[in-house]
């Protein structure tokens, strides 16, 4: 792994290469954008002195390193896990950047909150809903019934979640940067050129959104789940951990789909993602736009050319 820590560059780096089109994905951190391409990533802060740093780690996706991660279903835990790692790497690194050197987190405080944040996301996500729902197989509703209805209490807790935690100021940036995020990408996809003036007409949602994934895995857990019955609690905790990764596997088939397909039928099914990131992003000013921009940049993705690549018509 190398990694390169500098001001960020051009945003537009000159030239055109003709050529398919690459898929990029991100997410949005502590007051930037962190950026994944096929070859490694790179994380943009905006510094409390109002200047642009990035970080270029140089680390080859799963799909060019393990073969089992370009099967399908398969795929989907491996992408997960790289997400996983990924995210909370560039999270902790802005989170350092972003506060100063007064107030950077150990090792060891960086891991409890890591270690936090996985246990009370099993926990409300996964446990909670599968508790309170429980009671209702008493009242004597079938075993089809108590399982959507502990999808549909997953479904609430989820949307209650992205909501309130969206009403604090900090979390209300870090979604602006979301949007920030999907308004590069999208302006790259469309266009070729990923600068702020290009990006500023794009939409703040996207298909393949780690929030619609989130909201796939809802659905599909309730197919899965299904098939198991309703036993009594503690076998119900360790299927719904165990079917997990099959779970997210299907899930990620399912936002690959609804970003590649151009079909009536797969753009309803997507809807409701792109419904839900109303929750998760907020419109971004120029500010965060160009920090997004520049961790796009620090990736040198390829300028394309509309003429010579299908993908940008």
């Amino acid at each position: 792994m190398r990694a390169r820590v500098g001001q960020a560059g051009p945003v537009r780096p000159p030239g055109v290469k003709a050529g398919p089109a690459v898929s990029y994905g991100g997410q949005a951190v502590i007051e930037g954008v962190m950026m994944r391409g096929p070859d490694g990533y790179a994380v943009a802060v905006r510094r409390p002195g109002g200047e642009i740093v990035t970080r270029l780690v140089r680390r080859p996706g799963p799909a060019s390193r393990h073969p089992l991660a370009r099967v399908p279903l398969a795929r989907g835990l491996f992408a997960l896990v790289d997400s996983l790692v990924v995210g909370v790497e560039s999270l902790m690194w802005s989170a350092d950047e972003a506060a100063g050197e007064e107030e950077k987190l150990s090792r060891a405080e960086s891991a409890l909150v890591v270690v936090i944040g996985v246990l009370g996301a099993v926990g409300l996500f996964v446990l909670l809903p599968t508790v309170v729902a429980g009671p209702l197989l008493r009242s004597g509703a079938g075993d089809l019934v108590v399982n959507l209805a502990e999808g549909l209490l997953r479904l609430g807790v989820l949307i209650a979640y992205v909501w309130a935690i969206g009403r604090m100021p900090d979390v209300r940036r870090v979604y602006e940067y979301h949007g920030a995020e999907h308004k590069v990408i999208n302006a790259y996809t469309a266009t070729g050129d990923w600068s702020p003036a290009a990006a500023r007409e794009q939409s703040t949602t996207h298909p393949r959104c780690g929030t619609s994934f989130l909201l796939f895995v809802v659905v599909v857990s309730v197919v899965f789940f299904s098939l198991f019955g309703w036993p009594n609690i503690w076998v119900r905790m360790a299927t719904r951990l165990l079917l997990l990764p099959v779970v997210a596997g299907v899930a990620y088939e399912a936002i690959r789909l609804a970003d590649r397909s151009r079909s009536p039928l797969v753009r309803w099914m997507a809807a409701p993602g792109l419904w839900l990131q109303r929750l998760t992003t907020r419109e971004p000013d120029d500010s965060q736009l160009e920090v997004a921009a520049a961790a796009l940049a620090a990736l040198d993705p390829p300028r394309l050319d509309p003429e010579r690549s299908p993908d940008l018509r």
